[in-house]
């Protein structure tokens, strides 16, 4: 479904992203990791069309999209949701996840129908999903923290996406959030059959999770494999354990 192939992003004289390889396939569940400053979340902007890359491709469904603008890219079906939640604080929840539907087909009002009567059923369906239904007329802003990154998982699945990309899903989460999102996930993946790419810290989750690995280190593409793979990768041991503990 996605292809990265030998992408390239500097800014001044800081190579955040270079000649970075990255393999999606259809309905997969792929992770990618790395120490911070990598350049995961550089080149999750880059797919999402928030940067230009310098060099490369990017092809998604068989169609360069490298460059596009974030719009277009999210149109042509890539979601996204974003490491600090990105949501309407004075909006309610139901009205959160009715935007990015109504964007997604390009209604707002008419002379019969206003905006509010519109995709209440997709909307509502997206609620069940994502198990938010009984909270949807809350304001948005006074959701609990866990609560607002699912909110956002729902407001990109409001654009109905061939590909969600979550960076750091679970960042801040309590533990009985982290099992409710990395849940939700699954039940996207496996059987909404929504291809999902994340980047995530907790290496429990991401090896327990994925099914395909990509790991980055200085902005470079160390390995992309199986979790068996990944683990075994001496580069990966190094970058995550030093040189010292990886030879031991």
């Amino acid at each position: 479904m996605l292809q990265v192939q030998g992408v390239t992003k500097s800014f001044d004289d800081f190579m955040a992203v270079s000649h970075a390889n990255l393999s999606v396939p259809n309905g997969a569940l792929v992770a990618v990791i790395g120490p911070n400053g990598a350049g995961k979340t550089t080149l999750f902007n880059l797919i999402t069309g928030q940067h230009k890359p310098d060099n490369g491709k990017i092809v998604f469904c068989g169609q360069e999209i490298g460059g596009l603008p974030a719009y277009e890219i999210c149109r042509r079906g890539i979601g996204r949701a974003f490491q600090i939640a990105n949501i309407f604080h004075r909006l309610t929840v139901f009205e959160n996840v009715q935007v990015a539907v109504l964007a997604q087909q390009k209604k707002s009002t008419n002379l019969f129908h206003p905006a509010s009567s519109l995709v209440v059923h997709e909307t509502n369906a997206i609620l069940e999903h994502t198990g938010l239904a009984k909270k949807s007329n809350r304001l948005a802003g006074m959701l609990s923290h866990g609560d607002q990154r699912i909110l956002e998982i729902a407001i990109a699945l409001g654009t109905q996406p061939k590909l969600l990309i979550l960076d750091e899903p679970t960042a801040g989460m309590s533990p009985e959030e982290t099992s409710a999102t990395m849940q939700l996930v699954g039940r996207l993946a496996h059987h909404q059959g929504i291809t999902i790419l994340f980047c995530e810290h907790d290496m429990d989750i991401v090896f327990s999770v994925a099914q395909s690995i990509m790991v980055m280190r200085h902005g470079e593409t160390i390995i992309q494999g199986t979790p068996d793979a990944v683990r075994q990768n001496r580069e990966v041991q190094e970058a995550y354990l030093g040189s010292d503990h990886a030879a031991s």
